[in-house]
C-alpha cells in the first residue's frame, strides 16, 4: 500500500463523468471546457480530452496550463488581466474574455487578433454562500448593464455567463436561463457563441439530463450561437479519495480519531464553508470525530459511524476529495502534503507525485 496521505484518482469513476458530458455535447451541439480552477491535476488529462474539447482558466498560469497540456480549445478568462502578463495570455489562448468593459477597452490593441468575449453578470444565481455568489452585491464579476454591454457588441463576438453554483435543480436552471434571455437575448442574437459557465450538476444521479440537452439546443438554435458549458466539479465528482491514516485517538466528551492530514491543508474549501468530509460507508455503532493533525483547533473533518472502535494504523477514505481541493491544497504547519496516485481502468495503482521537505522549503523564501 502506499503511504498516506494521498488523493486516489479513480480513472473509471472520472470515466463515467466524461461518457455523460460526451452525451450532452452530442445531444444539445454543446461543447465542453474543463475549468482549470476546479481541478488541475494534468496526470489525468490523457483521459479528459478524449471527452472534452479544451479547458478554461482564471488566470495566465492556468491558460499556460491548458495550452500545454490538454487538447483542444484554450479559452481565457481572468477578473483582471495586468500590463506584465496580457501578451502572454494572448500568445496562448484561443478566446479571451474580458471580466469587464474597462478591460476590454485598455487592451483593445493587444487583443485585436484573437476571439474577444466579455463577462456578462445576470444578477441572479443558485448560491446559497455569499462568498461564492456571483451575484452578490457589489459584485466585480462581469459587466450587468445591457446599455454598456450594446456600446461595445461591434467589439466581441461572444458572452460568458456563470452564476451557477452547484445548482443540481434544472428547474432552477431553467428559470435563470429564461431570465437571462430575457434581459439579453436581443444582444445574444447579435454574437456567435456563450458559454453558461459552470456549477451545473448534470453529472449528478437522477439529473434529467435529456431536459438539459434539449434546453441547450433550444437556446443555440433561437440565437444562431455556439453554447459552452465549463464543467469542474461536473467533471470530476466522486472521482476521487484523500486516502489517510489514524495517528492516534482520544476521549474528551467525544471519541476523537487524528489522521495524517488536514482540512487546512488539504480540503481548504471545506473548512471555508463549515461543510463535513464525506466517508462510506458511515453506519456502524462506533461514533469518532475525525480530526486533522494541524495546530488549528478547529481542523476536523466531521464525525463519522464506524462497524469498530479506531486503533492507531487504521486507514481511512474520504471521497469526493478532488475539486477546489488539490487546487488549494497548502503547506499550513508544515504538514506532510499527500502524494497523488491515480487507479488505472485495470486496476493498477500508479504514484504520479510525491512532495517532501524540499517542496516545502521551495514554497518560502
Amino acid at each position: 500500500m502506499l503511504k498516506t496521505p494521498y488523493y486516489l484518482i479513480d480513472k473509471a469513476s472520472l470515466k463515467r463523468n466524461m461518457e455523460k458530458i460526451a452525451y450532452v455535447r452530442e445531444r444539445s451541439g454543446a461543447k465542453a471546457l474543463l475549468a482549470l480552477k476546479c481541478f488541475a491535476t494534468w496526470s489525468v488529462f490523457d483521459l479528459m480530452q478524449e471527452y472534452m474539447d479544451g479547458t478554461t482558466s482564471s488566470s495566465l498560469f492556468e491558460v499556460k496550463l491548458g495550452r500545454e497540456k490538454f487538447a483542444g480549445e484554450t479559452h481565457a478568462y481572468s477578473v483582471a488581466y495586468s500590463d506584465e502578463e496580457i501578451d502572454e495570455v494572448i500568445a496562448n489562448c484561443d478566446k479571451i474574455i474580458f471580466n469587464s468593459i474597462g478591460q476590454l477597452q485598455r487592451f483593445s490593441d493587444q487583443s485585436k487578433d484573437v476571439i474577444r468575449g466579455l463577462r456578462v453578470n445576470p444578477q441572479v444565481s443558485t448560491s446559497e454562500f455569499i462568498i461564492a455568489d456571483p451575484a452578490r452585491p457589489f459584485s466585480r464579476l462581469g459587466e450587468w448593464d445591457p446599455a454598456k454591454i450594446e456600446m461595445v457588441i461591434d467589439n466581441i463576438s461572444g458572452f460568458m455567463f456563470h452564476n451557477n453554483c452547484e445548482n443540481d435543480s434544472f428547474e432552477r436552471f431553467d428559470e435563470m436561463l429564461n431570465t437571462i434571455e430575457e434581459r439579453f437575448g436581443h444582444l445574444i442574437a447579435k454574437v456567435d457563441w456563450v458559454s453558461l459557465g459552470g456549477g451545473i450538476h448534470f453529472t449528478g444521479e437522477g439529473y434529467p439530463v435529456d431536459r438539459f440537452c434539449d434546453r441547450l439546443r433550444s437556446f443555440s438554435e433561437t440565437y444562431g450561437v455556439q453554447v459552452y458549458l465549463e464543467p469542474g466539479e461536473a467533471a470530476i465528482t466522486k472521482s476521487t479519495s484523500l486516502e489517510v491514516t489514524v495517528l492516534d485517538t482520544l476521549y474528551n466528551g467525544k471519541h476523537l480519531a487524528v489522521v495524517d492530514s488536514s482540512i487546512e491543508a488539504h480540503m481548504l474549501d471545506l473548512l471555508i464553508y463549515r461543510e463535513s468530509a464525506k466517508m462510506e460507508p458511515c453506519e456502524g455503532p462506533h461514533t469518532y470525530m475525525i480530526c486533522g493533525k494541524s495546530c488549528l483547533a478547529g481542523d476536523i473533518f466531521g464525525e463519522f459511524k464506524f462497524d469498530n472502535e479506531l486503533s492507531v494504523g487504521d486507514r481511512l477514505s474520504f471521497k469526493d476529495a478532488a475539486g477546489y481541493t488539490m487546487v488549494k491544497k497548502n503547506w499550513f504547519n508544515g504538514v506532510q502534503m499527500p502524494s497523488i496516485a491515480i487507479r488505472e481502468l485495470d486496476g493498477s495503482i500508479r504514484l504520479v507525485r510525491a512532495f517532501g521537505y524540499d517542496d516545502f522549503v521551495g514554497n518560502l523564501s
